[in-house]
Parts: structure tokens; C-alpha cells; sequence
């Protein structure tokens, strides 16, 4: 990934490269990278309504809705300029978390259309069936209108007995795996992953996933810088596993004005271990191959297959300083078929071996 377009702190520049910029300056230049929306334009760039279900987890409302306040204006002024959201129901009903806490109906029930998504987020099993019919039958609505439909949390189990979530498949939490299926023996679940896109349907475990989910949905409609600088701010790191945002870490801050390159990077990204062929990745965004190749060119000044080469060795890269995985483990989970062949690429575009970047950056041997 490197190109103009990209910013890429690295901790460690004895080898000469600039070194890390401050926080203020890293979301400066995130700010700067975007496109100019201004205040007094109308409409915004992404624009989600949420609907609470009785004692729903505070975290996945306050995770979801900081996350699009960072995207939505500059610095930390929290305009909700290229972005909005609002909370959605019966006019003057106060919804309480989990947690005691309480919120506000903003909107009764506004034209579902105006929205990019609607998001529900459940609440404890016992109390789904704890609202009024109007919420029931708004989510159907939206989805008669074709309004893609987020289910947050027990949000899964929502969109299910709604009757919305036929031939899907929906993503929930290990915790709520077996109450998923014992009350929709029928429909697909999933609990191995933070989210699951299946269309106009999203569905999302909780907890800190629905940030991640967040930044995948602002990168999708703001691009790559605000994802980013959601991220930056909102300082998620995990201590295992290779998530989204941990990725978006390793591989740095990019901003790509090509709609079409943008979402051809976010597959790429989440797609490392078992790189996609280009022309499955072109399908999947509605392009050619040809096309695809030729905004690659302009934006990036590589194929497709080359930055994409170029972006797996990258996370290889981060891994070896950050990590202690063995080589031969850090080359599967790039994509490369065995070691040797990982250790070649890698030093063609590094101009060092694994091994000796390792040691040289630790002063003990490689694992």
C-alpha cells in the first residue's frame, strides 16, 4: 500500500522513514484526506435510524452511535454533518437498558425511506415481545421498502420473528447460539464472526463488533479516512484474533476517492488468508475486470493483484514486529501456500528477510 494516498504510522523508524505522527496531527490528516461536505449542504453521507428494544445493552447503542459522531465532522466538534442518527419508536416512550440506564424516543416513527439503514437493537430474550405492535410492524414496512435492516445484538432474533430473515443467514453471539436455534430451527446462524452482510439483512453479535461494524459501514458510504479515523479515536484494540480494526491498524490510513476501489480494498482487507481472484472481487462490487483494473491504475498506480500482493505482505510486516507467531503461520494467514514462497515475496518488496527483520527489530532470534 504504498502510494500517495496512504498515511502509515510505524513505531519504529531507524530505517529512516518520518517518524509517527502525533494524535492530533494523525486525525488532522485523516480530516484533511476527506471529501469536503459543508455544514450547510443538505443531507449526509450515511443516515441510520435505530430502534430499542426493552432492556437492549448500552454498549452496542453508545458504540455504534460514537462511532458515526467521529465520522461525521471534524476533529472532535461532533457535528452530525456527514453523518446522522436518531433513535426512532412511539413519541415521548423512554427505553431502558440493561443496565438501568434510559433513552429518549427522538422521532415517532419517521418514512423509513430517508434512512440508509434501520438498525434494532434487542434486548434480554424475556423481554422481545415487551413493545408495541407499532415496532413490529415499522420494521416490515422498511423492509417492504427495501431499507436494509440491521439486527444489533439479540437484534438477530428481532429481525427473526419479524419474519425477516428467511433464507439468510444470521450472525449472533456464542452466548445466544442455541437460543437462536432452538427458537428458529429453520434459519442459517453463524457465531465465528463479528457480523454478516447477507444482503439487505446485517446482523451483528454485540459487545465491541458493533464498532467494528460501524467502521465497515462509514468506510462503505465516507470512505476509508473516516473509518479510520473512527478507529484512531475510539482506540479498539484486541489482544487476539485478526479483526477488521486490527487490520485497518497494520495496513494504515487510506484514502481513495473511486467508489469502485474503495470497496475492491475493504474485500482485500477482510479476505488475507484466502485471497480472492479479481475478477470474483470485480463481480462482487458490480464492475468488470478490465475496469477495476484500470481505477487501480489510476488510484493507485498498481494492479490490482500487485497492491493486493503488496497489501498482505504489509500485515506480514506488522505481524512479525508485533506479534510472536511463528513465520511459517504468519504465511498462511497472508495467503501465501508455504513458507519458502512467503520468504521470497517478502524480501522482494521489503529487501529483508522474516527472519532477520524480526531479529534485527528484537535482538533475539526469529521464531
Amino acid at each position: 500500500m504504498e502510494n500517495a494516498h496512504t498515511v502509515t504510522p510505524d513505531p519504529d523508524h531507524a530505517d529512516g522513514s518520518p517518524p509517527e505522527p502525533s494524535a492530533r496531527e494523525l486525525v488532522g490528516r485523516l480530516d484533511r484526506a476527506a471529501s469536503s461536505l459543508r455544514a450547510d449542504e443538505p443531507g449526509a453521507e450515511l443516515s441510520i435510524a435505530v430502534l430499542l428494544w426493552p432492556k437492549f445493552p448500552l454498549l452496542s447503542l453508545a458504540g455504534l452511535c460514537d462511532a458515526l459522531r467521529h465520522a461525521a465532522d471534524q476533529g472532535d466538534q461532533s457535528r452530525p454533518i456527514r453523518c446522522n442518527w436518531k433513535i426512532v419508536g412511539i413519541e415521548g416512550e423512554v427505553v431502558e437498558a440493561s443496565c438501568g440506564f434510559t433513552a429518549n424516543v427522538q422521532e415517532s416513527f419517521p418514512d423509513p425511506t430517508q434512512f440508509d439503514y434501520l438498525v434494532a437493537i434487542g434486548g434480554l430474550l424475556p423481554h422481545l415481545d415487551d413493545v408495541d405492535a407499532r415496532y413490529w410492524a415499522y420494521l416490515k414496512a422498511a423492509a417492504d421498502r427495501n431499507v436494509p435492516l440491521v439486527g444489533i445484538c439479540t437484534g438477530s432474533f428481532v429481525l427473526a420473528r419479524a419474519g425477516l430473515m428467511n433464507d439468510r443467514v444470521a450472525c449472533v453471539h456464542r452466548f445466544h447460539l442455541e437460543d437462536y436455534r432452538q427458537a428458529f430451527p429453520a434459519l442459517h446462524v453463524v457465531s465465528n464472526t463479528d457480523y454478516v452482510i447477507a444482503g439487505d439483512r446485517i446482523t451483528c453479535a454485540g459487545g465491541i463488533s458493533v464498532i467494528e461494524l460501524a467502521a465497515r459501514l462509514i468506510s462503505l458510504h465516507c470512505g476509508p479516512d473516516r473509518s479510520s479515523k473512527v478507529i484512531h479515536q475510539m482506540t479498539v484494540n484486541r489482544q487476539r484474533g485478526s479483526s477488521f480494526i486490527e487490520r485497518r491498524q497494520a495496513l494504515g490510513y487510506l484514502s481513495v476517492e473511486d467508489a469502485a476501489v474503495r470497496h475492491a480494498v475493504l474485500l482485500m482487507e477482510e479476505n488475507l488468508e484466502a485471497p480472492l481472484n479479481i475478477a470474483v472481487i470485480a463481480k462482487m462490487i458490480g464492475t468488470s475486470t478490465r475496469q477495476l483494473e484500470r481505477a487501480f491504475m489510476v488510484e493507485m498506480n498498481a494492479s490490482p493483484n500487485e497492491f493486493y500482493r503488496r497489501m498482505r505482505l504489509r500485515y506480514a510486516r506488522w505481524m512479525l514486529v508485533n506479534t510472536s507467531r511463528k513465520v511459517t503461520d504468519i504465511a498462511y494467514d497472508c495467503g501465501f501456500a508455504d513458507s519458502a514462497h512467503f520468504i521470497r515475496a517478502f524480501r522482494e518488496v521489503h529487501g529483508v528477510t522474516p527472519g532477520k527483520l524480526r531479529t534485527g527489530r528484537t535482538g533475539i532470534p526469529a521464531a
